[in-house]
């Protein structure tokens, strides 16, 4: 009877130790929603670098995406900023937008200080547009096709046959590219190769593709599918993503991304209408913002 008893009170404290750390877990992820939820609006600069294996950062960026995340909304929302707006850099006058990477590089080994580069890119977006920038993450060639390869590879709907005979290589030669219409499961080579041709259209018409591969990345993260690698998903973009967001930030992040979904993220460009070409100083075929059509779209997605 005693052995019997005792067995019943080792199988009640292990019942309410269970309990205990399943109601641990409840609450601690009750509070954790309501904190994710209830944080303030963060602004991310994201860049793709145009820097090839074993090159410093010393680089100018050839994507640049401002996106915006508003957990009590929940709203996310993102705009495409094209490689050519001429527009004042901190320090260094007037230039590209995508040199201002470069310059902000150069004066960190210049000052032996790391971080530069995507420092003065979030002052140039600032000064520039009017919008506080809280954190970047950068990435190059390299970190996208490994990053796009851990979740298995993206599904794109290619519009139009891609055919590029001068499709700029990592050796700064060129080489051909074919990319079929239709549907398209792209690995990361394949992803990057649609995300940087030009065969068919300008720089500004390759922000819709930018788009596209954003947001297919997105849903590709949330497709339950991918779930058990998740851990793997995440040491791989450690390994090849470089960004001033802490952990906890990004966790706190996550579930606004959730809530609004892929589907009913606000996608924005500097498109045509929005800058007219120009030829600068310098002889550099530039485009020159027009504020009076980008201010009212920065005003709508930022300070609704």
């Amino acid at each position: 009877m005693a052995r019997n008893r005792n067995r019943a009170c080792l199988f009640s404290l292990l019942q309410a130790i269970i309990l205990l750390f399943i109601g641990g877990l409840f609450l601690g992820g009750l509070s954790w929603w309501r904190q994710s939820i209830t944080q303030p609006r963060t602004n991310v600069l994201i860049l793709g670098l145009d820097r090839r294996p074993e090159e410093g950062y010393v680089v100018r960026s050839d994507v640049i995406l401002l996106l915006t995340v508003y957990p009590p909304g929940p709203r996310v929302g993102a705009i495409s900023i094209p490689r050519d707006p001429y527009v004042g850099i901190p320090g260094q006058g007037a230039g590209r937008i995508n040199t201002a990477h470069f310059w902000g590089e150069v004066q960190g080994a210049q000052t032996k200080t790391d971080g530069g580069g995507p420092a003065l890119a979030m002052q140039t977006v600032t000064q520039n547009f009017g919008v506080p920038v809280h954190h970047y993450v950068r990435v190059d060639f390299e970190g996208f096709r490994a990053i796009v390869d851990s979740v298995g590879g993206i599904d794109i709907v290619v519009e139009e046959p891609i055919v590029d005979n001068a499709y700029p290589t990592d050796n700064y030669g060129v080489t051909r590219i074919e990319i079929p219409a239709g549907l398209q499961r792209m690995d990361g080579e394949m992803a990057l190769r649609y995300a940087r041709s030009r065969a068919r259209s300008s720089d500004l018409d390759r922000l819709g593709h930018q788009q596209q591969i954003f947001i297919a990345l997105v849903r590709r993260i949330f497709d339950t599918e991918v779930w058990p690698d998740l851990p793997t998903i995440y040491q791989v973009v450690m390994d090849n993503v470089d960004t001033d967001l802490t952990f906890e930030e990004i966790v706190l992040l996550a579930p606004t991304l959730y809530r609004v979904g892929p589907d009913d993220i606000e996608l924005h460009e500097i498109g045509r209408e929005m800058a007219d070409p120009w030829i600068a100083p310098t002889g550099a075929n530039v485009l020159l913002p027009r504020w009076d059509a980008i201010n009212p779209v920065m005003q709508d997605l930022f300070f609704p």
